[in-house]
């Protein structure tokens, strides 16, 4: 199967998300909070992870399913493609009635994914990705920022991120923004809104694997918390933590986290 078909695939089935966030949105979502204290989650969520798994799976048997609103299991980990969804990407801005919530999919092929979107229906911005060939907003090519200094970089994360224990060589001298969705704000690197983001906490992958090929293949790096390289599709389903940015202000970012010996 061609990952252009994979990506058509992702598309209609995002923009499919979307009309049934935007019909909850209007109604207002039901709320609960997960019995295993990993935040909440709505109606909305589980409807869309319904229809996701259901028009995936069904065009592509052969593909694994991992996903934030289904029961994982070990089957995927034999399978050489596997969907990662989030179905509501900022579960927590959509059930207040925040507009700036994304549906993150992609395709992963032996641990890197091939095909990814980001969808936000509210403002109408779909981001997309194929492996080798770029990545585009509304169908309009996007290229990170070339920026080399970390000092006075526009970088996406929490403050409590920058806290002195996390940055064995001083903490960067950043303007520090946030947005809900860890897939926008990966998105928006990739976009060259901002020069980084970062989450220096365990993170999973259904949150970072969209926007780890948009950041890729719009000339940026993405790697875990300390500078590793991402990996998906493994056992456990999470990296440790995520720092995407433009390639110099990436370098410099890890040399102040993780200073050169």
């Amino acid at each position: 199967m061609l990952a252009t078909d994979d990506l058509d695939l992702l598309t209609r089935a995002a923009q499919d998300a979307g009309q049934i966030a935007l019909r909850h949105l209007t109604a207002g979502p039901k709320v609960w909070q997960k019995s295993d204290g990993q935040g909440p989650v709505t109606d909305a969520d589980l409807e869309i992870d319904r229809m996701l798994r259901n028009t995936l799976c069904a065009a592509r048997p052969e593909y694994g399913w991992l996903s934030e609103e289904s029961r994982d299991t070990p089957e995927r980990l034999g399978r050489a493609r596997v969907f990662i969804v989030d179905p509501i990407d900022g579960t927590r801005a959509f059930a207040q009635g925040q507009h700036g919530f994304a549906h993150a999919l992609a395709v992963v092929e032996h641990g890197q994914p091939i095909a990814a979107v980001v969808h936000l229906p509210v403002p109408g911005l779909t981001y997309h990705a194929l492996r080798g060939q770029g990545a585009f907003l509304n169908g309009q090519r996007i290229m990170a920022t070339d920026r080399t200094a970390v000092t006075g970089a526009r970088v996406l994360a929490p403050q409590s991120q920058f806290a002195p224990e996390f940055w064995q060589g001083g903490v960067p001298l950043i303007a520090p923004h946030f947005r809900p969705s860890l897939a926008w704000r990966m998105a928006l690197v990739a976009e060259g809104q901002f020069d980084a983001m970062l989450s220096l906490r365990q993170t999973w992958h259904w949150d970072i694997v969209a926007g780890a090929l948009l950041i890729a293949e719009a000339g940026g790096k993405a790697s875990d918390g300390q500078g590793q390289a991402l990996h998906f599709n493994t056992k456990s389903a999470f990296s440790d933590g995520i720092i995407a940015a433009g390639a110099k202000v990436h370098s410099g970012l890890l040399d102040l986290r993780i200073p050169p010996v």
